[in-house]
C-alpha cells in the first residue's frame, strides 16, 4: 500500500457561528441603467480583505469584507458590500505555526460559499443578474496581506 504524503497536512477548523456584520447594497440610477439601451457589459471590480481576531483559547473571529462595484462606461449600476464573519476554533492538533493559516486560509474557504451566494442574492433582488463571484485563493490572498503588513512595519 502506498501512503500519500502531503507538504502541510489539512489544518482542522470548526466554524461555530457565521453572520453578516454588514451589508449595503447600493443601486444609485437604476431609471437610467435600465432605461439605457446600451448592451455593453459592465466592468465589475472586486475587492477582497480577510482578517481575524484572536478571541483566545484558540478561538478566533474571521470577518472577509466583499466590496463589488459593477459599471457601465461612467455610470454606476450597482455597489455591493459585505462584511461576512464568522467564529472559528482551530483544533489542539494542529501546530500553532500554522494556527493563523488555518483561520485566514482554511476557515476563509468554507465561508466564501455562503458569501458568494448572498452577494448573488443581493444584485438578483437589485435587478440584475445574480453575480457569482469566481472562486477566491484565500492562500494568496493571506500571503499578499502578510507581505503588506511586514513592509508596513519596516
Amino acid at each position: 500500500m502506498t501512503q500519500l504524503n502531503s507538504a502541510a497536512p489539512a489544518a482542522s477548523t470548526t466554524v461555530r457561528a457565521q453572520y453578516i456584520r454588514d451589508l449595503s447594497f447600493e443601486n444609485p440610477n437604476p431609471l437610467a441603467i435600465f432605461t439605457s439601451e446600451s448592451q455593453d457589459q459592465p466592468e465589475i471590480s472586486v475587492g477582497i480583505q480577510a482578517k481575524a481576531q484572536n478571541l483566545g483559547e484558540r478561538n478566533f473571529e474571521l470577518v472577509i469584507d466583499f466590496n463589488v462595484e459593477a459599471k457601465r462606461g461612467k455610470d454606476t449600476m450597482f455597489i455591493v458590500e459585505l462584511s461576512y464573519g464568522a467564529v472559528v476554533t482551530v483544533d489542539e492538533s494542529v501546530e500553532e505555526e500554522v494556527v493563523q493559516h488555518a483561520v485566514m486560509v482554511d476557515a476563509a474557504h468554507l465561508l466564501f460559499p455562503f458569501a458568494r451566494n448572498i452577494i448573488a442574492d443581493m444584485t438578483r433582488d437589485g435587478g440584475y443578474p445574480p453575480l457569482m463571484l469566481a472562486p477566491i485563493d484565500f492562500n494568496n490572498l493571506y500571503q499578499q496581506q502578510a507581505q503588506q503588513a511586514s513592509t508596513a512595519v519596516n
